[in-house]
C-alpha cells in the first residue's frame, strides 16, 4: 500500500508560482508512474501530468504545457509539480496518483491517490 501526501498548496495571484509536493509514505511508489489530477467544484477530475517511473518520459495537459513542469526524485520518494505563471483557471483541488497505468490521462488508471491541496489563484 502506498500512502500520498500532497503540499504546497495555497493561494496566489496571477502570474505567482507554486510548488506542489507529493511524498510517499508506506511503500515506495518508485516504480510507479507519478501523475497529477485536478478537480474544480461541478468538474470532473482532470489530468495534469504524469512522469514515468525512470523519470524521462512525461506528459502534460495541453493547458498547462509549458508552464508547468513535473518530476520526481525517487531516492526521497518525493514527486513535484512545478507551476508557473498560474492563472485563475488553475484553481482547483490537485491530487497526486501513483500506480502503472495503462492510459495515463485516465484517473480510473492509477490505483494510490492523496487527498488533495488546494492551489486558489485570484486575479
Amino acid at each position: 500500500q502506498v500512502m500520498l501526501l500532497e503540499s504546497g498548496g495555497g493561494g496566489v495571484q496571477t502570474g505567482d508560482s507554486l510548488r506542489l509536493s507529493c511524498s510517499a509514505a508506506g511503500r515506495s511508489f518508485s516504480t510507479y508512474t507519478v501523475a497529477w489530477f485536478r478537480q474544480s467544484p461541478g468538474k470532473d477530475r482532470e489530468f495534469v501530468a504524469s512522469i514515468g517511473w525512470i523519470g524521462d518520459d512525461s506528459r502534460y495537459a495541453n493547458s498547462v504545457k509549458g508552464r508547468f513542469t513535473i518530476s520526481r526524485d525517487n531516492a526521497k520518494d518525493t514527486g513535484y509539480l512545478q507551476m508557473n505563471s498560474l492563472k485563475p483557471e488553475d484553481t482547483a483541488e490537485y491530487y497526486c496518483a501513483a500506480g502503472r497505468p495503462t492510459n495515463f490521462y485516465d484517473a480510473e488508471a492509477y490505483d494510490y491517490w492523496g487527498q488533495g491541496t488546494q492551489v486558489t489563484v485570484s486575479s
